[in-house]
């Protein structure tokens, strides 16, 4: 068989055929001498070869490790795939070696080099044509500017007659502007690429996907205005087309596209269908094995516990935008070398996770990138398949495709859009139509909302350091909000203050020069834009907008040769308009400046207008946003109560997730919002679809009535537990702590309800029996502490919903005088830099300062919101175990107000409860009978220093009697908060 196949393979390749030769540990020999008489007999040249997977024979444990990894097996598994330690990269000298009996094997090698003569090519940008094949390259070129220029003369007819024109401009103006930037896209060639991105904007407009106002300095061009590719008119802001397109410098014209995030892969299947599936793919990219993950993969391939595994993990910072190499957190952690030391499995651990670092772990896909071709791509570049998609993937990375000569087109998912579509789509349930596109700019509600720093929710402007800026500039008009888009970044955000300043007359603005003053009116005489770099280059000193395109990126990148040049040009051109020279050598080493870090116009412009579009959802139907915006942040548990917060100060109503009231998203009522099902940690999306398939438009009878309905297979345990935690089964008067003491029953009586169901029996479970579903009987249970019933709560929803842990300790923090967070960030304000605060701890966490000593930064809950503390290494250690998850804690800070928010430093701790304990040393607790006492002892359940005595109420009111215990029990708030949830008592007293 073997000859038979090497016959047929001679008659494919002729001379080109090799019998390849490997030793590798303990080979055939005799096989290989089978093999070289095969390849002597048909005259076949022999080559030795050694396929190397790793540098030398040290790296074997590493990539054996690795081989494990990506195999999802244990090393020390016999049967699975494995290379032995010769598979390393031998040299000239060993193979020499190696192969010392047959010198020709190795003489080969060097043949097979030289015959190998490939080289990959570059090509410059291939698009497939927009208006059909041609043999004829000119005339399709000339097919697509007809058509681009068709396109582009109707659109903006469409444009002027619906929308108008911008404040002093005439239609002559506009025509004026579209005949350059048409004349300038055909000498470059580029019709065909603005007819593509224009295509599939408009096949997504017309399916009701939202599409981005623009993105980039495309929002430059009136082209891409009036093809709708962009919704920015360009003469109204003062964009310029040359910062988009250069007709000075030839290069790819780039539209970043913002789709909406749920339907943006219907878009790219739409260029998919059109151009065909092999002539459209996604980007590479490769995901590479950072210290934690390293650790982790070969912690499981070593069998070590998870436990130990992951303890070793959080010793290793964790920064993802600054990776700390696994090295470095082993020289500066005195733990880990501790641990390795100890162990010798750790040691292995770290020596081999140190190995693999930094290789690649996975094939993934670009976020955004396509690339569309005119011929089947994989005659372009080599193809890979995503096993997780049916889309095509370029084995070239971004860098490289482009390069092959493919086009990429960015579709990004902005989820912003997704937020404003689905608020719309609320309105209209009232039956009023919103449309983005057509709101007014100068909406004084709006403006009102971003001026008093509102802006939860808000694109682009809901950092605290952005509404403090805000609330300084108290913007009037969208050229205020766009400036703030550009100026917000470090080094420009210095100039917001100054801004602000001559904005409101505070500051007067000092002129660079009278000539270029109305460039820079709109900024109050401050250099915020590129484009403003370039049209003073321009009004200055002569240059032509592409010229003055050329000077900005000069600028940017700081080539002193460059540089020179550009500053000789600037200062003749500047002195023939009548600028003395040191004045124009001033003025151009500003220019240079701010050209460094100036924002580009044209994407400032077209964010602002997202922004603007939120704040005006926000302003005028804040149910409607806020409940779509926790809808599109329904796995983010810290957004959603930022969210709910914003509810609650605005007065609208939040009700609790409820099976009868809820549903997937989050709902709109008068003037209340419906928690969603599918937020709630462990439901699942599947299990609320199915809760809401079921109850339809008849709400659940009871408990009972639920179970009968559903189909337990859908509804596990897990997913009964999260709702009962969520207290959505509170709505039908049982207690959380009974539901969860009796599941397995509640389940059992579903699993029975189902089985009959599907045996066709009618029994005692079905509902229509003459006295009704059978009852399911709960065991007697002892009601939760309310820090375990809100506990439970906040790990399903992620923050407190029902109630506060800190609730019951009002009265206490009102004698000790503690403030709400929200309360003490005012006084902060107003110059208080020390106060008294009361939080509940959600979470911790640990890292070393520059000097390499520990931090803790530990984030709290009160009633009035979320807020972050920190403390050192000395007092990390003396309150570390007080800083549990759940713990209800008082403590005294240090703030200081920062651009950020407020920073708090921690200076004392003291457990809430042991505070109570010294401040209240006595509990009565009032009744009528002896019906509450069994209750009341499961939770006067621990000796303390507490008077705990019996109200006994008598004759309806008349008379009581006291009856005090005689041992002493440990009391709080929290337990007298609990016994007066008991049923039968009356009152309890903290006194």
């Amino acid at each position: 068989m073997a000859e038979a196949r090497l016959k047929a393979l001679v008659e494919l390749f002729g001379n080109r055929l090799y019998v390849e030769l490997q030793r590798h540990g303990s080979y055939d020999r005799r096989q290989e001498n089978r093999l070289v008489d095969l390849a002597y007999r048909y005259d076949i040249p022999l080559v030795a070869t050694n396929e190397a997977f790793f540098p030398s024979p040290a790296d074997y444990d590493a990539h054996d490790a690795l081989m494990a990894v990506a195999h999802n097996a244990v090393v020390s598994d016999d049967r699975r795939f494995r290379l032995t330690s010769d598979h390393y990269l031998k040299s000239r000298k060993e193979m020499a070696a190696l192969f010392a009996d047959l010198p020709e094997a190795l003489e080969n090698t060097v043949e097979i080099a030289r015959r190998c003569s490939f080289m990959l090519k570059t090509r410059g940008p291939i698009l497939p044509r927009f208006t059909g094949a041609s043999d004829d390259p000119v005339e399709a070129e000339r097919a697509e500017s007809a058509e681009l220029r068709r396109q582009a003369d109707e659109g903006l007819e469409q444009r002027l007659s619906r929308l108008g024109m911008a404040p002093g401009y005439k239609e002559e103006d506009y025509r004026e502007r579209l005949a350059f930037e048409l004349g300038v896209i055909e000498r470059m060639k580029f019709p065909g690429y603005f007819l593509i991105v224009a295509d599939f904007i408009k096949w997504a407009k017309q399916h009701d996907i939202p599409v981005g106002p623009g993105r980039g300095s495309g929002a430059g061009s009136l082209v891409a205005y009036a093809l709708t590719i962009t919704d920015v008119d360009p003469m109204r802001f003062s964009l310029l087309f040359e910062r988009f397109l250069n007709p000075e410098r030839v290069s790819m014209p780039d539209f970043d596209i913002d789709f909406c995030q749920d339907r943006r892969e219907e878009v790219i299947r739409y260029v998919q269908q059109k151009y065909g599936r092999e002539q459209v793919a996604q980007i590479i990219t490769f995901g590479s094995l950072q210290a934690r993950a390293a650790l982790r993969d070969v912690g499981r391939v070593l069998e070590m516990p998870y436990g130990q595994v992951d303890k070793i993990c959080k010793l290793v910072p964790n920064n993802p935008a600054n990776p700390t190499p696994l090295s470095k957190a082993i020289e500066e952690e005195p733990r880990l070398q501790e641990e390795a030391e100890k162990e010798p499995v750790v040691g292995r651990l770290l020596d081999i996770a140190q190995k693999i670092e930094g290789l690649y772990r996975h094939a993934s896909t670009h976020a955004a990138g396509i690339v569309i071709g005119d011929r089947p791509l994989s005659q372009l570049v080599p193809m890979y398949r995503d096993p997780r998609s049916d889309m095509p993937v370029t084995q070239f990375n971004m860098k490289w495709v482009e390069q092959a000569g493919l086009v990429k087109f960015d579709f990004l998912g902005l989820k912003t859009l997704t937020v404003l579509k689905t608020a719309v789509d609320f309105v209209a349930k009232r039956g009023i139509a919103v449309d983005l596109a057509s709101i007014p700019l100068d909406d004084p509600k709006t403006y009102e909302i971003l001026s008093r720093g509102e802006t939860v929710g808000v694109f682009q402007v809901e950092s605290a350091g952005m509404r403090k800026a805000l609330i300084g500039m108290r913007p009037d008009c969208i050229e205020d909000i766009i400036a703030l888009v550009a100026l917000y970044r470090p080094g420009p955000m210095e100039n917001i203050p100054v801004y602000n300043a001559r904005k409101h007359g505070e500051e007067e603005i000092e002129s660079i020069h009278p000539k270029i003053d109305h460039l820079l009116k709109e900024t109050q005489g401050v250099i915020v834009y590129q484009e403003q770099v370039m049209q003073i280059a321009q009004v200055l000193s002569g240059y032509s907008l592409g010229e003055a395109d050329l000077l900005r990126r000069a600028m940017g990148k700081k080539i002193k040769e460059e540089m020179d040049k550009q500053r000789a040009r600037f200062v003749e051109g500047a002195v023939g308009n009548g600028v003395v020279k040191p004045q124009a050598d001033l003025i151009f080493d500003l220019l240079a400046k701010f050209a460094n870090y100036g924002f580009n116009k044209s994407h400032a412009a077209a964010y602002a207008i997202v922004s603007y579009q939120t704040a005006y959802m926000k302003a005028h139907y804040p149910v409607e946003f806020l409940a779509a915006s926790m809808t599109l942040d329904m796995s983010n548990t810290d957004k959603i109560n930022d969210f709910r917060q914003d509810a609650m100060r605005l007065g609208i109503q939040v009700i609790a997730p409820s099976v009868q009231t809820s549903f997937r998203p989050f709902e709109t009522g008068d003037n209340r919002i419906y928690y969603s099902l599918a937020a709630i940690k462990g439901v699942g999306e599947s299990a609320v679809d199915h809760i809401v398939a079921v109850r339809g438009d008849r709400p659940f009878a009871s408990l009972e009535d639920f179970c009968l309905r559903i189909d337990p297979k859908l509804l596990n345990r897990r997913v009964f537990e999260s709702l009962i935690a969520a207290g959505a089964f509170d709505c039908f008067g049982y207690d959380r702590a009974e539901l969860i003491g009796g599941l397995d029953r509640v389940l059992g009586f579903a699993q029975r309800a189902q089985e009959n169901k599907l045996s066709g029996q009618s029994d005692m479970f079905g509902a229509g029996a003459a006295t009704g579903p059978e009852k399911i009987a709960l065991p007697t249970y002892t009601p939760w502490l309310a820090s375990e019933k809100l506990h439970r709560e906040f790990q399903v929803l992620g923050f407190y919903l029902s109630a506060h842990p800190l609730d019951t300790y009002n009265k206490l923090l009102a004698k000790m005088r503690v403030q709400t967070f929200t309360d003490f960030s005012a006084a902060v304000k107003q110059g208080a830099s020390a106060g008294r605060l009361a939080g509940t701890v959600t979470s911790k966490q640990e890292r070393k300062t520059r000097t390499g000593n520990k931090m803790g930064i530990v984030a709290f809950s009160d009633a009035s919101g979320q807020f972050e503390a920190v403390l050192f290494s000395e007092m990390l250690n003396q309150y570390r175990d007080l800083l549990e998850a759940g713990k209800s804690l008082v403590m005294t800070v240090d703030a200081e107000e920062r651009p950020e928010g407020i920073g708090l430093r921690i200076r004392t701790l003291r457990s809430l409860e042991e505070e109570s304990l010294q401040m209240q040393k006595a509990l009565r607790v009032y009744v009528r009978d002896c019906g509450p006492l069994r209750s009341i002892a499961s939770h006067l359940n621990a000796k303390g220093d507490g008077l705990v005595s019996f109200i006994v109420i008598k004759d309806n009111g008349q008379r009581e009697i006291e009856v005090e215990l005689s041992e002493k029990y440990r009391i709080s708030p929290e337990i007298a908060a609990a016994l007066r949830s008991a049923p039968g008592v009356v009152d309890v007293e903290l006194v």
